[in-house]
């Protein structure tokens, strides 16, 4: 068996691994996406934090300097391709440079494919699927070497009634990002990161404890998702250490992807533990 010495596990620890570097977050002012925002900090990175709400974006800030990190706020918002092109432009004069962009802004609506309207169409499109293509593209003038993770969901694979046209453009992100790894290449690398279940004030905000041990119930991992564990995932594919990792997705949901019956798992749960 080879053995690593001190130095070299010393060089793999990761929280210099994104040291000197700058990433934009999209959708970073709470949510997967602050928490994204936070790792990347703790990992060296200096951050930029965008979102719509200034309030939220300056609180995400005071916590990343708080925990010793670099951070700015600028006021985007995804469907509005003036503010995303004037979004790198004040990175790149903030910071001097870009290597990182995490897509990750979204939104969505409870409608089914039959009841959406034009409006709810446009809403979810230009937000969770133009402006990653736009914030790409901007980010892609500005890095000479780097990285891009889209963020979409499992709802890509499997989905659930009434809540298109979310699903369709989470599927259409990883396709647009096995795109963006062939037209980036070889200098820029592009991946999607799924999440599933991940508890933030939208999803369980409202949620009784019971529900949250149903829901935990049919997770192999025995438990609902945290933005560190999306953070996580995200952090891993824009560092070195995934250099040979492009045009790929990662899906982050606790083994839910591999559970055919909800209702079989906690069963048998139980009888193995017996």
């Amino acid at each position: 068996m080879t053995s690593i010495d001190d130095s070299a596990i010393e060089e793999l620890r990761p929280r210099e691994r994104h040291a000197n570097r700058v990433a934009v977050v999209t959708g970073s002012t709470r949510g997967i996406g602050a928490g994204v925002a936070a790792r990347l900090a703790a990992e060296g990175a200096r951050v930029v934090v965008t979102g719509r709400s200034g309030d939220e974006g300056a609180d995400t800030v005071a916590r990343i300097e708080d925990a010793g990190g670099e951070a700015v706020f600028v006021r985007a918002d995804m469907r509005e391709p003036d503010e995303i092109a004037a979004l790198f432009e004040a990175a790149v004069e903030a910071f001097g440079r870009l290597d990182v962009l995490v897509n990750n802004a979204g939104v969505e609506t409870y409608t089914a494919a039959d009841e959406a309207e034009t409006d709810d169409w446009e809403f979810v499109v230009e937000t969770d699927f133009r402006a990653y293509w736009l914030c790409a593209k901007h980010a892609r003038e500005h890095i000479e070497e780097g990285a891009v993770v889209n963020v979409s969901s499992n709802h890509a694979f499997a989905t659930t009634p009434s809540i298109f046209p979310y699903n369709a453009v989470k599927a259409g992100i990883n396709g647009m990002t096995r795109a963006m790894a062939l037209d980036f290449g070889p200098d820029v690398r592009v991946n999607t990161v799924n999440p599933g279940w991940i508890a933030v004030d939208r999803t369980t905000g409202d949620m009784d404890e019971r529900r949250r041990e149903e829901l935990a119930s049919v997770h192999p991992t025995g438990r609902i998702g945290t933005p560190a564990d999306v953070a996580a995932a995200v952090s891993f594919l824009a560092s070195d250490e995934a250099g040979f990792v492009t045009g790929t997705s990662l899906t982050v949901d606790g083994g839910r992807d591999a559970v055919l019956q909800d209702d079989l798992l906690p069963d048998y749960r139980e009888r193995r533990e017996e």
